[in-house]
């Protein structure tokens, strides 16, 4: 019995089903992890920024990040000049409490871990750095100016427990650590490794993973962990596009720039309304640098020091000092500058050459635009008859007594317009005259001088 097209089409599709089926099947069967023998996975991140909120909350993502893909191990590669103590506390409470054991690296060669880096160090399951690298100088600085031998005393105090407190659980040298507290001692790699402050010295991540494979670490709550990190597969975890930005938000000097500048296109907002183009553009740049600045110490005297400048400035225009309120106004705007960010270390400071130069430039423009528009406000505004008082006129015609006034009227042309004008004179056609006055709609005109 012959079949027909239907059929033999029909079975052609249930065997071309069936292979695809098994087809997918295989090379699903490939994909999956192999079980206990897949490679581990190791996170990395690189930390090479001040410490700071933005710092503080990028490692807190990288450690959720590791701990949500059960890797072996997180990877901070560290290099800081310090940074701030309640970001320090912050991230090092992140990798005590981590799932993943963390091992933090300062690297490559040439790098650093100052002041709080020595902290975030200390604190990791592994501390390693690269040859070439130091570490230390931990010794706390006070955001509100300089201490008394008391407050100096409890600071120090303050640090060298909070140092000690996982110090010691890690296994480590703490009289050695505490050093760089009350003395503010730095170690290079080897000084470092010879006391007892970081467990080994690497050149570069394969080195390191290499030489972590097959260790046994003891982890905050007492527990052994075995590492295991042959032939790990190492991801790095880059910045966000928020991140990023913050990160470049958290520099002192970008945020007075941005916060000077929105101010700038504000003002020119009022002086020329109707624009909205720089009041808008203005008003976002003012929200982004106060944002940037709440992430910073902020010192209040400053801030007392810039609203004295603004009123200053204010009073340059108002009064004829001569320039001498205005440099007043500038000096203030200086020091309020220089002293607006109250931080641990230089790097998170205001440079002076920025503050200075904003300052005169925000100073000058300032008096600048405040005078026009004060002369513009006291400019009078006319129309009609009035406006043409101080004009040079040409007679059309002679001027003659016109009956029913006590002048001689006739008409005159005056920036192209035709007036009627009156005259105390006969005046011949033709002659030269200045508008002096108005009387209803007439102008008042007189011949000009023969000098002019």
């Amino acid at each position: 019995m012959k079949t027909s097209k239907a059929e033999r089409a029909q079975r052609m599709s249930r065997k071309f089903a069936a292979f695809f089926l098994l087809f997918a099947a295989y090379w699903s069967a490939r994909a999956l992890p192999a079980g206990p023998s897949a490679a581990p996975l190791v996170d990395r991140v690189a930390l090479r920024d001040t410490v700071q909120p933005v710092s503080a909350a990028r490692l807190e993502r990288a450690i959720a990040v590791a701990n949500r893909d059960h890797a072996a191990l997180l990877l901070v590669e560290l290099d800081t000049p310090g940074g701030l103590l309640d970001s320090t506390r912050q991230m090092v409470g992140a990798m005590l409490s981590s799932q993943v054991p963390v091992a933090v690296y300062i690297a490559p060669s040439g790098a650093r871990g100052g002041s709080a880096g020595f902290f975030l160090l200390e604190a990791a399951d592994i501390a390693a750095m690269a040859p070439g690298t130091n570490a230390g100088a931990s010794h706390p600085v006070l955001e509100t100016g300089t201490p008394d031998d008391t407050m100096k005393q409890k600071m120090e105090n303050d640090a060298a427990a909070f140092l000690r407190s996982y110090t010691a659980r890690r296994g480590r040298n703490v009289e050695a650590a505490e050093q760089a507290v009350r003395t503010s001692k730095a170690y290079s790699a080897q000084e470092a490794l010879d006391a007892h402050l970081i467990d080994l010295i690497a050149a570069n991540d394969a080195t390191l993973l290499a030489s972590l494979d097959g260790r046994e670490i003891t982890r905050m709550d007492g527990t052994k962990q075995r590492l295991d990190l042959k032939n790990a597969t190492i991801i790095t975890l880059d910045p966000t596009v928020r991140e990023r930005v913050l990160g470049a938000l958290a520099n002192p000097n970008l945020a007075l720039l941005i916060l000077v500048a929105g101010a700038l296109l504000i003002y020119l907002e009022f002086h020329i309304p109707g624009t909205i183009v720089p009041g808008a553009m203005g008003t976002v740049m003012v929200l982004l640098a106060l944002f940037a600045l709440d992430m910073l110490p902020i010192r209040h005297t400053a801030l007392l020091l810039l609203l004295a400048a603004a009123v200053l400035l204010l009073l340059e225009v108002k009064f004829a000092s001569h320039g001498l309120l205005a440099l007043a106004g500038i000096a203030c705007l200086s020091l309020g500058a220089l002293t607006l960010i109250d931080a641990p270390i230089p790097e998170l400071r205001i440079e002076p050459a920025v503050a200075i130069a904003l300052s005169l430039a925000f100073g000058g423009i300032t008096v600048l635009l405040l005078r026009l528009a004060l002369r513009a406000k006291r400019r009078k505004s006319l129309l009609g008859p009035a406006a043409l008082v101080g004009y040079l006129a040409v007679a059309m015609e002679p001027i003659a007594t016109a009956a029913g006034t006590d002048g001689r009227c006739g008409h005159v042309q005056v920036q192209g317009e035709i007036w009627e004008a009156l005259a105390s004179v006969p005046l011949p056609a033709q002659s030269k005259l200045r508008v002096t006055g108005v009387v209803g709609d007439r102008l008042l005109v007189e011949p000009l001088p023969a000098a002019e």
